[in-house]
């Protein structure tokens, strides 16, 4: 996929130790998510979304520069319907715009490949994500209260945001 000074390529092992390192520039903000994704539970995490069919993960560059991750998750074609989750961008280009051009190159990808609803679950501690989600367009739709249990033990609660096809681009 190619969008505005961005592309995402599907995960490869040849990304494998360079997306450790750079999702190892910010340990913190694991805290905040499902999967643990910092050094110490990177390479369970990775392959536990690419093991599953119905995820596609991919690593994000901006340039040549490897920049992060994002994913389509739970892709249910009777639905037609997936979720973009698992997203991370190294820090400096968090708040820089970079997001909106990822997502609405994830959004135009999906919507061209019959998808006619894309979800993004985000913890509801996760103000940040929820800031964007509101920036891209999704219509939130409500909190799913003790969603899941996280990584580090947290009883999550989720809350869901929803683009429709008909919906996009705002």
């Amino acid at each position: 996929m190619t969008g505005d000074g961005c592309r995402a390529e599907p995960f490869s092992e040849q990304y494998r130790e360079a997306l450790k390192a750079a999702c190892a520039e910010d340990r913190e903000i694991w805290q905040i998510f499902n999967n643990n994704f910092g050094p110490d539970g990177f390479d369970a995490s990775i392959d536990f979304y690419i093991s599953n069919p119905r995820n596609r993960s991919f690593v994000l560059f901006e340039g040549d520069e490897l920049v992060g991750m994002s994913s389509y998750l739970g892709i249910d074609e009777g639905r037609q319907a997936l979720e973009i989750g698992g997203t991370y961008y190294r820090p400096h280009l968090r708040g820089t715009g970079f997001n909106r051009r990822v997502k609405d190159m994830m959004l135009k990808h999906a919507f061209g490949c019959g998808i006619r609803r894309v979800e993004f679950r985000v913890d509801l501690r996760n103000q940040r994500s929820q800031a964007a989600m509101k920036k891209l367009g999704a219509v939130r739709e409500g909190v799913l209260r003790a969603d899941r249990v996280t990584w580090t033990g947290h009883v999550r609660d989720t809350v869901l945001f929803a683009i429709l096809k008909e919906e996009w681009p705002v």
